[in-house]
């Protein structure tokens, strides 16, 4: 009784820090952990309702997750299924009931849907019990699917989930469900501003964004936790920093469109303006009023610094864009900022955007083969990027890979 009185108190608590989370993917992750830990299951997915179909959106795995090497991550691909009663996630969003099942391999040959082993098979792993809810929003729309996977017990044996879980998990989903439709009206914000973006310069694609964010992050929470941030303290950061990540190049929409939109390359003069993104980047966000503000602002304006000095813009006036004094070169012009000059979240956005512009296919190029652009960033350690972020990059090399499968261009 004790027991279920905390838990209800942390769906209270829980409810409150979730409304909190505003990117999408940091709040699906938060999400699933917390209802893990309400009813104790080994595992568990979210699938977003996208019009007909539901996507494959984030999965845990606490076995599989102890069978990798210290400090590495699961890795799962995203996919796409029709909302059907023949899947058990497709069943619960088109009755909008839940479903408890207490054997996935026992399930009665007369019901309508069925489970597919094939993930079991290849991950060598055996979902038994499952809890699957319907995540509804206000108006009672079902908006996704949570499916929690082996309910275990305190020895860590796999048992049925209760009727008390079910209880519990109800009005969890609710306080999720109402997140996840507040994440997903910021991202879509986040992106209609990309796509006025994108109309002035074509690279600036959704999916281009949404990749250089995730690595971003993954490559900070590596960086993070070998300098011994707190995780609370990590964890707070991140969800600001993709955000931020996203809007990176969100000051070309000041630059002309006979200088972005120009074929060939660029004179002199037209790369100083070009050049001028970072700044009007940053003045989008002059006068901070949240944490956000002030690490987009750092983002816009640092992600084109280099680790040795000879990016830009360097030490400028936000205001008057012009040089400050006592930071000139031998030109008479900004003098880069170099070495931890440099915010750590524009260090790590350099990266992450050479990393991605240069693994895409544009419409002047071809994309380049991955070994080719690995040996860019190796080359450039110490030069352009900050040799920790890229060893941080290279830690976490697998999960950027399936990032990049995560967000495919259109077309792909």
């Amino acid at each position: 009784m004790a027991d279920r009185k905390m838990k209800l108190q942390r769906i209270i608590q829980i409810g409150i820090e979730v409304s909190q989370i505003k990117d999408l993917d940091i709040l699906l992750e938060k999400v699933l952990s917390e209802a893990r830990y309400l009813v104790n299951a080994d595992g568990g997915s979210i699938y977003i309702k996208e019009e007909n179909n539901l996507k494959f959106s984030y999965s845990q795995n606490e076995t599989l997750r102890k069978r990798l090497a210290k400090g590495k991550k699961l890795i799962y691909t995203t996919f796409s299924m029709p909302i059907t009663n023949k899947s058990i996630a497709g069943s619960v969003a088109q009755s909008g009931e839940l479903l408890n099942i207490h054997d996935a391999y026992q399930i009665s040959p007369e019901e309508s849907y069925s489970f597919d082993s094939s993930y079991d098979k290849i991950s060598g792993y055996e979902s038994h019990s499952m809890l699957t809810v319907p995540l509804k929003n206000n108006r009672g729309d079902c908006i996704g699917v949570l499916q929690l996977i082996n309910a275990q017990d305190s020895n860590g044996n796999i048992i049925h989930f209760s009727e008390e879980d079910e209880l519990l998990i109800k009005p969890f989903a609710m306080y999720a469900a109402v997140a996840i439709e507040r994440a997903q009206l910021t991202r879509t914000t986040i992106l209609r501003m990309i796509s006025m973006a994108e109309l002035r310069d074509p690279k600036e694609t959704g999916a281009h964004v949404n990749r250089v964010a995730s690595y971003a992050v993954e490559v900070y929470e590596h960086w993070a936790h070998k300098k011994n941030i707190p995780q609370e303290d990590i964890d707070k950061l991140r969800d600001s920093f993709r955000l931020a990540a996203m809007l990176h190049d969100v000051g070309k929409v000041a630059i002309s469109d006979a200088i972005l939109k120009k074929p060939g390359r660029f004179t002199d003069e037209e790369h100083d303006i070009i050049k001028q993104h970072t700044i009007e980047g940053a003045r989008l966000f002059r006068g901070a009023r949240s944490e956000f503000d002030e690490i987009a602002s750092e983002v816009a304006l640092s992600h084109h610094e280099r680790w040795d000095g000879k990016g830009y813009p360097g030490y400028i006036d936000l205001d008057t864009g012009k040089p400050l004094p006592g930071y000139l070169d031998e030109n008479d012009k900004a003098r880069g900022k170099r070495e931890d000059e440099i915010p750590i979240y524009g260090r790590i956005v350099a990266l992450a955007d050479v990393y991605d512009a240069l693994s895409s296919k544009r419409s002047y190029k071809e994309a380049w083969d991955e070994e080719r652009v690995l040996n860019i960033i190796r080359e450039e350690r110490g030069k352009h990027f900050d040799p920790e972020v890229v060893d941080s990059f290279f830690e976490v090399l697998d999960v950027i890979r399936s990032i990049s499968q995560r967000y495919p261009d259109a077309g792909q």
